[in-house]
């Protein structure tokens, strides 16, 4: 069979969703979660075989090895089984079709989103219980040697519950070029209109520059929601409060900027803003300043000459501020989570697994010299090894420990936005509302125009379904369509959706459907379903 490119689309086809178990009463999910009790004397050594899901590429997956050497002197009978799948979406989805088939690993890395959309099939463990034991438990020492912000991401869900632990974060950083700043007298700007007037006088030097990238226009405008003190999302409630006069005037700011050639982003450009920022090609458009993620800083030096020098110095600063006696800057990095098991035992050694990452010192130190990543622990740069790593910090070959020193000296300035079934979403739809206001036409009136594109953002964000207090067959639902939310999408292969949803221990069973005879649907041994083609010499079907 020949075929160029089939359309599959799916939309929304929840046809049927059948309950095999009657007369079960639903409770919330907070009381659910709070079910897991630790047993008596914690983890009893009896051999247990642990399946650890992450991102992690080969060097990250060395250091991990030589951890889980170390971890094992103390738990000979833990086995850890781990997996690195693609990026972090694609590790979401995995992990939330074999939630929904019963069949969760037991640790994963996450993100805040993430685990909203597990919770929705109470799938996690929260940690209040096992943090507190006093057996198996944290000490009042490791629980205050975590960055404080880092660690209270973990209860950001509504509830009130701790459903993870931190294991590595980045966080923006404004990257400049140090010798051009120093050549010209120019002052690293501390606050957005010294930024505008920084911008200003780069343009008179450098006519043909764009001054300023900001790789990340979701960080950028919820940077600048926590700096005013003005709203963006609630993970209860009205989700969606970004649509506010305080935001859409400093929307309108920075439009104004991209149009005196001030400012882009990573979408208005169409890549990583690092080029315009290394680029020393002497008719080429450059930057002299870039906001980006501190776990890139090596993308943001230039490339060494011969002699191994740089062409010019690195220097690296906290963002600009509304107020820089107060700074906000937002954060990002995995964090770890546990899944529910029928053996308790299961859920103890994984717990053990994910308290040695996050508490041990030399791991983190390790970790995140090999990643770029901040550590979590305050103690880290303490360590001997990282203070040494830390102490050849310069913006050439150490732009890496650079980057680390800068980002644990603003440790008091991080946040984490709320995170929720539709928080990822009103990020990517903040990326869309930045750049159409900064570049599209105004039709005669900037402000009309951008209270439009604000009212459509959150518009787009409120087809998401709000699964506040959902339970049952409506929570199966809502899951559902949060894990197949691609309204269409184009692909040449067969592909697969789950069989079942299973929301709090029950499975609903789920019927797929399909309006064309050219398409089957096959079930499989593995609970889910089979969409294909039959043959013939099809070129495109849409369905």
């Amino acid at each position: 069979m020949k075929m160029k490119m089939i359309w599959k689309k799916f939309a929304a086809i929840v046809l049927l969703l059948s309950l095999i178990t009657s007369g079960i009463t639903y409770r919330a999910h907070a009381a659910e979660a709070a079910s897991f009790t630790v047993p008596e004397g914690g983890y009893d050594g009896s051999p247990v075989t642990i399946r650890f899901y992450h991102t992690m590429g080969a060097l990250l997956t060395a250091v991990l090895d030589n951890y889980i050497y170390e971890f094992n002197k103390l738990y000979p009978n833990i086995t850890i089984e781990y997996t690195s799948i693609g990026g972090y979406d694609d590790l979401r989805d995995q992990i939330a079709e074999e939630i929904a088939l019963g069949d969760a690993p037991n640790i994963a890395y996450c993100y805040g989103d993430h685990v909203a959309l597990y919770n929705l099939a109470g799938a996690v463990v929260p940690l209040d219980d096992l943090i507190d034991d006093e057996t198996v438990g944290l000490t009042d020492a490791q629980k205050g040697d975590f960055i404080a912000r880092f660690y209270n991401e973990g209860r950001q869900f509504g509830d009130g519950l701790m459903y993870t632990l931190p294991m590595s974060k980045s966080t923006d950083v404004l990257y400049y070029n140090k010798t051009f700043f120093e050549k010209h007298n120019l002052t690293v700007p501390t606050t957005w209109e010294e930024m505008e007037q920084v911008c200003a006088a780069i343009k008179e030097i450098d006519p043909t520059s764009i001054p300023l990238g900001y790789d990340s226009e979701s960080n950028w405008f919820i940077n600048l929601c926590e700096q005013y003190g003005s709203p963006y999302t609630s993970a209860s409630g009205d989700h969606y409060l970004f649509n506010n006069e305080t935001n859409r005037g400093f929307v309108k700011m920075f439009r104004d900027w991209y149009q005196k050639g001030y400012v882009t982003t990573q979408t208005l450009y169409g890549a990583y803003t690092s080029g315009l920022f290394t680029n020393i090609e002497p008719n080429g458009i450059r930057c002299y300043m870039s906001i980006a993620s501190s776990a890139g800083a090596t993308y943001q030096r230039p490339a060494a000459s011969e002699d191994g020098t740089y062409p010019f110095e690195v220097g690296i600063a906290t963002i600009p501020q509304v107020d820089p006696a107060s700074p906000k800057v937002t954060f990002k990095g995995p964090s770890l989570c546990l899944f529910k098991k029928d053996d308790p035992q299961e859920v103890m050694a994984s717990w053990l697994f994910v308290k040695f990452l996050t508490t041990n010192t030399e791991f983190q130190s390790d970790f995140a010299m090999t990643s770029g990543y901040i550590p979590v622990l305050k103690s880290v740069e303490h360590n001997p090894v990282y203070a040494a790593y830390l102490a050849h910090a310069d913006g050439g070959r150490y732009v890496a420990a650079l980057s680390a020193k800068v980002c644990l000296e603003q440790e008091s300035a991080y946040f984490a936005p709320p995170a929720f079934n539709g928080s990822a979403n009103a990020a990517n739809a903040v990326v869309t509302l930045l750049w159409k206001c900064m570049s599209a036409e105004d039709g005669g009136s900037v402000d009309t125009m951008i209270a439009n594109e604000f009212s459509k953002a959150v518009g787009n964000c409120k087809q998401t379904p709000d699964t506040c207090g959902l339970t049952g067959l409506a929570a199966a639902k809502a899951y559902l369509q949060l894990l197949y939310n691609t309204a269409s999408f184009d692909t040449a292969e067969d592909y697969t959706r789950v069989g079942a949803v299973r929301i709090d221990g029950v499975s609903y069973p789920v019927s797929w459907s399909v309006d064309t005879d050219a398409i089957q649907l096959l079930p499989s041994t593995d609970g889910m379903v089979a969409v294909g083609i039959i043959g013939g010499n099809l070129e495109e079907i849409h369905y």
